[in-house]
């Protein structure tokens, strides 16, 4: 063959490779460990917000979960180099009361946005205690990019601050922090703070916690000031509800059609109107992971699986920045962070698997 036919043929074969490449597949822009040795054997529940100077993602670690070592570290991501530092322990699970020392949990990163051309603080929201159902929330915040810390305080009596997924800021400058207990049956409800942090409203619990039994809610915004929740469920799908008046009531929560098997997810309504929802698409074990994308919070379409290998890959957190990307962290087999992000705008969504 002639070397110019051969190289036609050759450019032709790229070219409808490349097109036969899923435009979602192409969202996926990075993916990448935070870090790849730390000082301690086990790490979950990672949460992360775009602060004035770069990325950080907190996460607990330690022995184990629910181990008295069990502490709040985090990383910052150098906007320059991309890099991470190294992880840094932030928080510890001490009470003052007696001096012992319980795990830490669940912690949830929030930059509040400037005002008055003022910076806001990034605040640190996590819980503390023996077990889910006795623990007690605590905050702490940074006024200077994560590189230090106010002494943290315990949050009021039956306040746990947001329980793993990141606050929403109302119009009116309210935090609305998405909850939930595990005393009684698991049940949510929502706690509002109009001074971030400093005094505290809760709803009632907003089910009974033994016909659906949910926790841990995200929330999405609709136009019309409308409110919706996705939430993680012991009935092996993911649970919403919906919300008029800036979640002070909510609707009966109802079952989807989208699987969960008894795991964490996240959710962010992005800059176009589209929500992006995290989430293992099975009803069993924590692998895969995924991504959906959906319009209306209702009808969803598969966007970029992040993880399909067995193990587990769980407890997504999910932010969108101001250029427009979305980052996205979670637990890699208990050993490690990893961070991925995508870019919306390559998002071609696809039919969901069937039969999980």
């Amino acid at each position: 063959m002639p070397r110019p036919i051969a190289l036609f043929v050759l450019s032709a074969l790229l070219a409808s490779l490349a097109a036969a490449e899923p435009t979602s597949g192409r969202a996926l822009l990075s993916s990448e460990f935070i870090f790849s040795s730390a000082p301690f054997p086990s790490c979950h529940a990672s949460t992360l917000a775009a602060t004035p100077a770069g990325l950080v993602s907190a996460f607990f670690a330690g022995q184990r979960e629910g181990a008295p070592d069990v502490a709040i570290w985090l990383s910052r991501q150098d906007p320059a180099t991309h890099l991470w530092s190294a992880p840094t322990q932030v928080a510890k699970g001490i009470d003052p009361t007696d001096g012992k020392t319980y795990p830490c949990w669940n912690p949830v990163l929030f930059q509040v946005p400037p005002h008055a051309n003022k910076p806001g603080p990034l605040l640190l929201f996590y819980k503390v205690g023996p077990k889910p159902h006795s623990w007690w929330g605590m905050l702490t915040t940074s006024t200077d990019n994560a590189q230090s810390f106010a002494p943290p305080r315990r949050l009021p009596e039956n306040i746990l601050g947001p329980v793993k997924d990141k606050p929403t800021l109302l119009e009116d400058g309210t935090l609305l922090c998405p909850s939930s207990t595990e005393h009684a049956g698991w049940q949510l409800h929502m706690e509002f703070t109009e001074d971030l942090g400093q005094s505290w409203q809760s709803t009632p619990p907003l089910n009974d916690g033994k016909t659906i039994a949910a926790i841990q809610p995200t929330i999405l915004i609709h136009p019309n000031h409308r409110l919706q929740l996705l939430c993680r469920t012991k009935q092996g799908f993911i649970a919403t509800a919906f919300s008029q008046d800036t979640g002070h009531t909510w609707s009966e929560l109802q079952l989807t059609t989208l699987p969960n098997p008894n795991s964490g997810i996240d959710a962010v309504t992005l800059k176009d109107g589209r929500h992006l929802l995290v989430y293992n698409h099975t009803k069993h074990g924590r692998s895969p992971l995924n991504t959906a994308v959906s319009t209306d919070g209702l009808t969803w379409k598969a966007g970029p699986t992040l993880e399909s290998s067995p193990g587990e890959y769980s407890y997504p957190a999910v932010i969108q920045t101001p250029d427009g990307l979305v980052h996205i962290t979670y637990t890699w087999q208990r050993k490690r962070i990893k961070h991925v992000t995508l870019d919306p705008a390559k998002l071609t969504p696809t039919d969901l698997p069937q039969d999980p």
